[in-house]
């Protein structure tokens, strides 16, 4: 049995403790025997409240021997990150884990304990510049929803905990125990740490239904041509009303909205999966893999090729 750590601190997010804790805890469903006992620590242990006012009960973290140990995030990560006691008993424990992991802000814990350094590592979309730019030395990566560097994990925020933990539940038990976890979840099994954190719908974020309409039907027929006029049917205006309200609502064209949703859909296929870009570049509408290529490095500055190979890399 694998004990597991999960490190919260006062004004700690519910979620990003709550979900990947949920993910190991349901594996013991799937095994013959128990795979994994669950343990909410803390600093000096007790109650610690988090910031919806839950409070949880810990034990303290001290030299208690764990296999991984997974950091929350929350507003509090700014105190726990300048505690000099809990930055050098993460640091004795990294030296014993199988594996250390964080959620969201829980990466500016580990990289105050210097453990990031140098290594590839992704947080909350909202806080990767930050973390950048504290932590020079880190590689963050924004767009990803979950990365390993080695025996370190870190995910972005709140539900991509789960991603990281079905991820781990895999490695240790197999595809098929985390894919029935995820069931058990009701999630989706489960979403690759190459997928982008960053939705160019979400980015968009046009107050018209008409515009939201259209952009929903060419997400779902990227793999047809999509000319303006199917757009404008599916928005029910006229080619000239539509043209003109995308525009004003996306500030782009819809040449170009839809240039870039076609990689998007792509990135995730070249990064995760081993088909052929010539398959890739048609599954999303690309007519073929050069134009795919120089969609890639217009919106990336990297081919898939490159972008393929820095992931086998990583």
């Amino acid at each position: 049995m694998k004990n597991i750590g999960f490190v919260i601190f006062p004004d700690f997010n519910l979620l990003d403790f709550a979900g990947p804790l949920a993910a190991f805890d349901q594996a013991d469903r799937f095994t013959d025997a128990p795979a994994y006992r669950c343990l909410p620590v803390s600093q000096a242990g007790g109650m610690v409240i988090g910031s919806s006012g839950v409070a949880v009960m810990t034990q303290p973290l001290g030299d208690s021997l764990f296999d991984t140990l997974l950091i929350a995030g929350g507003r509090g990560n700014v105190a726990a990150a300048e505690s000099p006691a809990l930055i050098a008993m993460l640091q004795r424990q990294n030296r014993q884990v199988r594996r250390m992991a964080s959620v969201c802000t829980g990466a500016f814990i580990l990289a105050a304990a210097g453990l990031l350094d140098g290594k590839r590592a992704t947080t909350h979309w909202f806080h990767a510049a930050r973390l950048q730019q504290r932590y020079p030395r880190i590689r963050v990566d924004s767009n990803r929803i979950f990365i390993r560097d080695g025996a370190l994990w870190t995910s972005a925020g709140i539900s991509a905990g789960i991603d990281l933990a079905l991820a781990m539940v895999e490695e240790d038990l197999g595809a098929e125990v985390a894919a029935n976890v995820a069931r058990q979840l009701v999630v989706y099994h489960r979403r690759p740490g190459g997928q982008s954190q960053y939705s160019l719908l979400l980015a968009l974020n046009p107050s018209s239904d008409r515009i939201r309409s259209a952009l929903s039907y060419a997400r779902e027929h990227l793999h047809q041509p999509l000319r303006v006029t199917d757009l404008a049917d599916a928005a029910c205006l006229s080619e000239r009303q539509f043209g003109r309200l995308f525009r004003a609502e996306t500030g782009q064209t819809p040449a170009k909205v839809i240039e870039q949703l076609r990689v998007e859909a792509a990135r995730g296929r070249v990064e995760e999966s081993g088909e052929a870009l010539e398959a890739i570049a048609r599954a999303v509408g690309f007519s073929d893999p050069e134009r795919m290529r120089r969609a890639f490095i217009r919106v990336f500055g990297l081919s898939p090729q490159a972008m393929r190979r820095l992931s086998r890399a990583g």
